[in-house]
């Protein structure tokens, strides 16, 4: 009997503490990665207690991912670093030749800087400048000078099946309206054709409208660009429901030198500068004086470069900062150096890693979430004023960016600062969080090689912020 009374009393004590004891964050992550998803597809795990200087839980950190857009991270860190939030993307307007009686006998030339918020409205200030100088005629040639940069308009292992794709800018110096063109559209009475407006207007572009209203609930439009013939013409066919809603659609322009040249002469044109010379492409003179410019902060630019995950602003970044540091012809592989010196920075090895890009839409490039959240520790310890540029320019959870309709309840809702990423069998964030004891975290977390939706991927990543921003221990 006694021996029945001390084993039950034995039996009582160990389901006692087994009560009392309490899974881990690390435990929580640990029995989150046994879900059979994982089993088809890889993840990587890094996070840290900023606070505590601890690691909470790492895993295959050191094995390397394909980062997509986590790559703007580690760009605009590295521009923060070596440009400065204060760096001035400048586009300039020069002339050559002499203003005589409001006639400019010689040529104007836009010098581009890689400014990536270029937009019409800026250049209609700068003719306005011009026309401000008393300048109603030119007498000479239109150019723009791209010189800064060098000749390859897309990145090194862009496909050529995502052309025309929005999220592939053909890059220039001197890009405007972020590369694409905007078309409204809106039904028309039935039997005829839609209507469709150009923003900004201009007559660059050749395009047949083939939209015709119809009276049947359902929409198929086709809405692009002719990229089979390398061409800017616009294609615009399908059937469009009468009583569909008014819309937008971006679409990506090829020849955008040619573009801004374009939009550049209707824009004289329409401040009564009247010009009726050749259009082209040359290297300023040195003769050459400035008449206008428009300057735009780096500071300004992160942040829709992050939120929305610009590709555009990231490659501009990227060869900012190779113009910045080596001058002219500046090219992705030179503002890779500069991601190197920040990888060298954080105390890691360039040579673990491929880069080729700014943007990371390249499958050619390679980093682990060691290397992402070691820059997120790195830029938070020894850059604390940089550090709140980019904590502020990162996706909020359920608020903003590419993380507004993610996470928009429990305790990562308006806590997760992180940027997203997403190719396809790709999905990645990394970022900031506090945990529910007040500590700030840094993580990683990258997925690939699996097939579908980005969804369960993200799923998961929004699971992982969730425990990470329960966490009291």
């Amino acid at each position: 009997m006694k021996n029945i009374f001390v084993f039950c009393l034995i039996l009582f004590q160990t389901f006692s503490l087994a009560q009392e004891k309490q899974f881990t964050t690390a435990d929580e992550l640990s029995y989150l990665l046994k879900d059979p998803f994982f089993s088809r597809c890889q993840i990587s795990i890094d996070a840290y207690n900023i606070s505590q200087k601890e690691i909470i839980f790492r895993h295959n950190e050191k094995l390397l991912f394909h980062p997509a857009s986590n790559m703007k991270l580690i760009t605009t860190s590295t521009a923060l670093l070596f440009l400065g939030p204060e760096y001035n993307f400048t586009t300039q307007v020069k002339y050559d030749g002499e203003i005589n009686d409001g006639v400019l006998n010689g040529n104007l030339y836009f010098v581009g800087g890689f400014d990536p918020d270029f937009t019409s409205e800026d250049l209609d200030t700068l003719i306005s400048k011009i026309k401000e100088e008393g300048i109603n005629k030119i007498n000479g040639n239109l150019y723009t000078d791209i010189s800064n940069m060098d000749s390859l308009e897309w990145g090194l292992g862009w496909m050529w099946d995502d052309d025309p794709s929005l999220d592939f800018p053909h890059l220039t110096p001197l890009p405007i309206n972020k590369t694409v063109v905007k078309v409204a559209i809106e039904p028309s009475f039935i039997g005829q054709k839609a209507k469709l407006k150009l923003i900004p207007e201009s007559n660059y572009f050749k395009f047949v409208n083939n939209i015709v209203t119809v009276d049947n609930d359902t929409t198929d439009l086709l809405i692009s660009r002719d990229w089979i013939n390398d061409s800017d013409s616009l294609i615009f066919e399908g059937g469009l429901f009468f009583e569909a809603e008014p819309d937008t659609v971006n679409i990506n322009i090829k020849n955008t030198n040619q573009y801004f040249l374009h939009l550049a002469k209707e824009t004289l044109l329409k401040n009564e500068i009247a010009f009726n010379g050749k259009c082209g492409i040359k290297i300023i003179p040195e003769n050459s004086l400035p008449i206008a410019s428009k300057h735009r902060l780096y500071k300004n630019v992160i942040i829709n470069l992050n939120k929305d995950s610009d590709n555009l602003g990231a490659e501009m970044s990227l060869r900012a900062l190779a113009f910045d540091k080596y001058g002219k012809y500046a090219s992705a592989q030179k503002g890779i150096e500069l991601i190197d010196s920040l990888i060298t920075e954080v105390g890691l090895n360039p040579e673990d890693y491929r880069l080729v890009d700014g943007s990371g839409v390249s499958h050619y490039n390679l980093v682990s979430s060691e290397l992402l959240n070691e820059i997120l520790i790195y830029m938070h310890q020894y850059h604390p004023e940089l550090f709140q540029i980019l904590y502020h320019s990162f996706p909020i959870a359920g608020v903003d960016g590419t993380l507004k309709s993610r996470m928009k309840a429990g305790k990562a809702f308006n806590n997760v600062h992180a940027k997203t990423g997403t190719l396809s069998g790709v999905s990645s964030l990394s970022g900031y969080l506090k945990a529910k004891n007040g500590d700030l975290i840094s993580f990683s977390i990258n997925t690939q090689n699996y097939i579908g939706s980005a969804r369960k991927a993200q799923n998961f990543q929004d699971k992982i912020c969730e425990i990470l921003s329960n966490m009291e221990e």
